[in-house]
């Protein structure tokens, strides 16, 4: 009976430390954003990585499996889902790119949304928001959108920041692929997902980016597809060429100016619409 009383005690402890985690995140968050209200941020099932930042603080993951109607379900009327991967705030700079999850995250209760299995992670690079001000790196320095272990990093991602950047500090790559616990965390949950596409969300270009199989998508909102090529250690890099899952990059047009909220309804609904055709192609 002590025993039992103790593990009970145990995982009390562990389930109040993990809420006091996400408690203070959802307020920093707020705090920082403005866009991003702690109760509603609390009251999502995110949780937390078994990676930290390099400067301590704890990823969340949002995890939202499909949810159909029972109607649906029962006459296999169902159109198969997709399995889609969110990211936001890869650069802690581009405050856009977390506060537009967060618009978004209502919305995954619309039909056509919960056909598909989500995972989502509003902020990749805590370290960065959280900055003041805010910078692009991680707390180490890192652009963790260059760390990516791609098949060139060896080869060419120092050459490439000394020689075509400049060594511009925002873009350093690090000392070696995946040196940075965001990188391998992302990483990490992208094997364990094995998603059908990987949404990543960046600003302020105001473009559509793609990498990867599948037919490229033209439009999503008013952001066109302008494809910027890939960058050794790059997201687009290691999911749309190296592991030929689609990786579309929705550039918004400012990084602190959010879109309108009928912007952000047509970008919503044009990118299900891409996912939706795109997995009637995958099934032929």
């Amino acid at each position: 009976m002590r025993r039992l009383c103790c593990l009970l005690l145990s995982l009390f402890s562990v389930f109040a430390w993990a809420d006091a985690e996400k408690t203070a995140w959802c307020e920093q968050l707020d705090r920082r954003l403005k866009s991003v209200e702690a109760a509603f941020c609390r009251s999502l099932p995110f949780v937390a990585g078994a990676e930290r930042s390099h400067e301590g603080r704890p990823l969340f993951l949002l995890d939202r499996p499909p949810s159909l109607d029972e109607a649906e379900e029962k006459n296999g009327k169902a159109a198969p889902g997709a399995r889609i991967f969110m990211i936001g705030g890869v650069h802690g700079d581009e405050l856009t790119s977390i506060s537009i999850v967060f618009r978004w995250l209502p919305w995954l209760a619309d039909a056509e949304a919960k056909r598909h299995h989500w995972q989502i992670i509003p902020l990749a690079n805590p370290d960065g928001l959280f900055a003041r001000p805010s910078r692009r790196t991680n707390g180490k320095g890192v652009d963790i959108n260059r760390n990516f272990p791609t098949p060139d990093w060896e080869r060419d991602a120092i050459a490439y920041w000394q020689r075509r950047t400049g060594k511009d500090p925002r873009r350093y790559p690090g000392d070696e692929s995946l040196s940075e616990p965001e990188t391998r965390w992302l990483t990490e949950a992208i094997q364990a997902f094995q998603p059908d596409i990987i949404v990543s969300i960046h600003a302020p270009y105001g473009i559509l980016d793609y990498d990867g199989p599948r037919q490229k998508p033209l439009r999503f909102g008013s952001l066109t597809l302008n494809q910027l090529g890939v960058y050794p250690g790059s997201l687009g890099n290691f999911g749309g060429i190296h592991k030929n899952i689609p990786v579309v990059t929705l550039e918004l047009a400012h990084a602190t100016v959010m879109p309108t909220r009928a912007e952000q309804r047509r970008i919503w609904t044009d990118m299900l619409a891409w996912i939706a055709r795109h997995i009637e192609a995958k099934e032929k």
